[in-house]
């Protein structure tokens, strides 16, 4: 790990220091933080302080002294409960404010990973618990300018992709040859094989009419519709160059084989776009100002489209999600749903901006595009931008 930059991090959070902590592996943050492997079970607590300056302090159990070798700073061995929390007293001082794996409420649950009986323990030694939150999105979801242009690249690529399988569907119907849902998946997971790309096994989406209204639909042998005249149809995939520092692309378009969308296609269509076009403005004048924003005032900018037109109940996710080297990254999401996310975006966070609208037994439609802070403060969208429906001709 970088030590002296994660201290600089925890003194321009105003924290005190940041105690990471895990007991059978809950908590992979934390080595990813430390650069340890979490590969090996961990059968016995150990703690990590590491003060915004001067020396950490490293305390693990004598069963398994060896369990965090690698980790900075001073090596403390504890046996019983009683040496444990003596070793904790040491550093843990009345007052301190303290980071760690902790969000109030759980309102970022993919940070909130310590238990509350530690957070209480901790607590009891007269400390102030903290979120690590902006912690873990500075050292996890940061993505460098090599970064950025590895996701544009992959973005140029998946973008062609997207376009060559509406044109693949359009080629097979037309020949009368086995066009379905699976097929085509497979045949968007065989392109990216063909420029040695990932999806890291989460493979791509293709369905068609009621089947989008599941968002998180996947297509299988036993459940995959044929793709027929008239049918709505929806893609979103995902991938990265298959490397350790790729970045993701991840992207949603809707189109409509043969003749016109029906009319509720096109106005739900009409409306998600106007959605997230509203959202894209309000982060692009946010930065411009000087301002930046939270996860959840974005996502509110965007609901509110779908809200005030009657579909707020069908616009049952996030707007977007936070995208690195996985998928769904470790930073702020654009989230005022299922969770709040008090998190800012800032210089270095890619994330998607995603509304659908889901209407069950009916019809599902949903766009997708990835915006980049950039390291001047501009809010980039990366790639192409869906302005109506694609129309696969036959």
């Amino acid at each position: 790990m970088d030590l002296a930059r994660t201290q600089a991090l925890i003194a321009a959070q105003g924290f005190d220091g940041w105690l990471l902590y895990d007991f059978h592996n809950r908590d992979p943050l934390a080595y990813r933080v430390l650069g340890l492997s979490g590969a090996q079970t961990t059968t016995r607590r150990w703690f990590v302080w590491l003060p915004r300056e001067g020396e950490p302090v490293n305390v693990r159990s004598a069963v398994e002294e060896h369990r965090i070798d690698g980790a900075p700073g001073r090596k403390v061995v504890y046996r019983s409960l009683v040496e444990l929390k003596a070793a904790l007293g040491t550093f843990l001082k009345p007052g301190l404010k303290v980071a760690m794996q902790y969000s109030p409420q759980n309102d970022i649950p993919y940070v909130s990973l310590v238990d509350a009986g530690t957070v209480e323990m901790v607590r009891s030694y007269g400390v102030e618990v903290v979120s690590s939150a902006e912690l873990i999105q500075a050292l996890e979801a940061v993505v460098d300018e090599d970064g950025y242009r590895l996701h544009k690249d992959a973005g140029v690529i998946i973008d062609g992709i997207r376009r060559a399988a509406f044109d693949e569907i359009a080629a097979r119907l037309k020949a009368g040859l086995p066009c379905d849902e699976v097929g085509m998946r497979r045949w968007i997971v065989d392109r990216f094989t063909d420029h040695k790309m990932t999806c890291d096994g989460g493979e791509p989406i293709v369905a068609v009419n009621d089947h989008a209204a599941d968002p998180h639909f996947e297509p299988t042998p036993e459940n995959s519709r044929p793709i027929r005249p008239g049918d709505a149809v929806l893609i979103d995939l995902w991938a990265r160059f298959d490397r350790a520092d790729g970045i993701y692309y991840d992207i949603t378009w809707c189109g409509h084989v043969g003749a016109e969308p029906t009319p509720k296609h096109k106005e739900l269509f009409d409306l998600i776009m106007k959605a997230r076009d509203a959202c894209v403005t309000f982060i692009q004048e946010r930065f411009a100002s000087g301002r930046g924003c939270a996860g959840w005032e974005a996502d509110d900018a965007c609901r509110k489209v779908i809200e005030d037109a009657g579909y707020g109940r069908y616009f049952v996710h996030r707007t977007g999600h936070s995208i690195g080297r996985e998928v769904h990254g470790n930073g702020v999401n654009l989230d005022h749903l299922e969770t709040r996310d008090s998190r800012r975006l800032g210089p270095g966070i890619c994330c998607s901006i995603e509304p659908g609208i889901y209407l069950p037994g009916e019809i599902g439609v949903r766009t997708e595009i990835n915006v980049f802070i950039r390291h001047d403060g501009t809010a980039e969208v990366t790639g192409e931008v869906q302005h109506r429906l694609v129309k696969i001709d036959l």
